[in-house]
């Protein structure tokens, strides 16, 4: 057997496991919450994509935190105030009221450069993501179907919450590629990379 094709079944067996073990957390969160369906799924995606961005956030460097690729557009420390922000405004307009309302939230002049310090945006990432779970696992399935109004366009509160979703996830890949550009992996990638390591047969 050559070696190619050892580096190709150890990353097969490594993609495998990272999968099974997604798949197994997501069953546990399931079991463990007393909702079904929907909500159940929403809430496991949201300690999914938690656990990511507040461990990359972790991960980066203190004196990057007001790196940004260009001149016009947020830099690392804004992007992560910016996703904790961006729960809350996905749920008011879901009706969930959250601590902060939305003239606040949509003034990016003061909101997204009021800290520059990891260790508080840390703190409210987790405030963040923790207050989202919390009131979304009071919602009935019923609050899925309720008709509102967002951004100009008539909608239910389940695609409220389905964009929250891709909101979060859209800036945890915008995270990602800031940390690449400084030089960061991200730390389950770095694991991954680790695992691999320890299953490639020795020469």
């Amino acid at each position: 057997m050559n070696k190619s094709s050892l580096n190709t079944r150890t990353l097969f067996a490594v993609v495998a496991a990272v999968f099974a073990f997604t798949l197994q957390m997501s069953t546990a969160i399931a079991k463990d919450d007393p909702k079904s369906g929907f909500i159940a799924d929403v809430l496991g995606q949201l300690d999914q994509v938690k656990g990511q961005v507040v461990s990359l956030e972790g991960a980066i460097p203190q004196d990057k935190f007001n790196w940004r690729p260009m001149e016009g557009v947020r830099s690392i420390s804004e992007v992560y105030l910016h996703i904790g922000d961006g729960l809350y405004i996905f749920a008011n307009a879901a009706g969930l009221k959250s601590p902060f309302d939305n003239k606040t939230l949509f003034d990016e002049k003061t909101r997204d450069v009021r800290t520059t310090d990891k260790a508080k945006i840390a703190e409210e990432l987790n405030t963040a993501f923790d207050w989202t779970k919390s009131a979304i696992a009071k919602m009935s399935n019923a609050d899925l179907e309720k008709k509102i109004e967002f951004f100009g366009s008539k909608t239910t509160v389940r695609n409220v919450l389905i964009t929250m979703l891709n909101h979060t996830h859209e800036h945890l890949g915008q995270s990602i590629a800031y940390a690449r550009s400084n030089g960061v992996v991200p730390p389950w990638t770095a694991k991954q990379q680790e695992e691999m390591m320890k299953n490639t047969p020795k020469k």
